[in-house]
């Protein structure tokens, strides 16, 4: 529920989807809701529409890629819970009922542990706050990556200067400052 964009000029930001709360990583059907979300978006050029910040500073947003609702697409293949407040949002509460009458994903399991509850048992180190304009933001075509470091050594490997930099960045991959300029 949560993916990194890379704009052009711009350091990597931290979006979180709106009206969903997908597994941790950790837990049951993490991985691959995870995985599910990356090959929905990966490297693909995307809409980014934001709404607003959320308490730790992070970006919240409607996420599209050729026409495609990314986080009612998540919900649906049963790869998250809908989480738009209250059940306020029928369109996601049909999309997770549907998912759970056919056993979609982590509704496949007796008894799946919502997100929230699993987080109140295993505590985490909350995300840093950021001070970006959430109005500068809207609707913004982005490339999306992967979170977590690869095995993307040299620039070659690359497929743009911002994934380049998103490597040396957060993932130390030193190989890629031969000059150390």
């Amino acid at each position: 529920d949560t993916v990194l964009i890379l704009r052009a000029g711009h350091k990597p930001e931290k979006v979180r989807m709106l009206n969903i709360d997908a597994p941790e990583k950790s837990q049951p059907y993490g991985r691959q809701s995870q995985q599910t979300l990356a090959s929905l978006v990966l490297k693909r050029q995307a809409e980014v529409q934001i709404t607003a910040h959320d308490q730790y500073g992070r970006l919240l947003g409607q996420i599209s890629v050729d026409g495609l609702n990314i986080n009612e697409e998540q919900v649906k293949r049963g790869m998250a819970w809908e989480f738009s407040g209250f059940h306020s949002n029928r369109v996601y509460v049909a999309l997770q009922s549907e998912a759970q009458q056919a056993r979609r994903g982590l509704w496949a399991q007796t008894s799946p542990q919502a997100p929230w509850q699993w987080r109140k048992l295993h505590p985490s180190v909350k995300p840093t706050v950021t001070n970006q304009s959430a109005a500068s933001q809207r609707s913004t075509p982005v490339m999306l990556y992967d979170m977590e470091c690869g095995r993307k050594r040299r620039c070659s490997e690359m497929v743009s200067c911002d994934e380049a930099h998103f490597y040396l960045a957060r993932c130390s991959v030193k190989t890629l400052d031969g000059n150390h300029d």
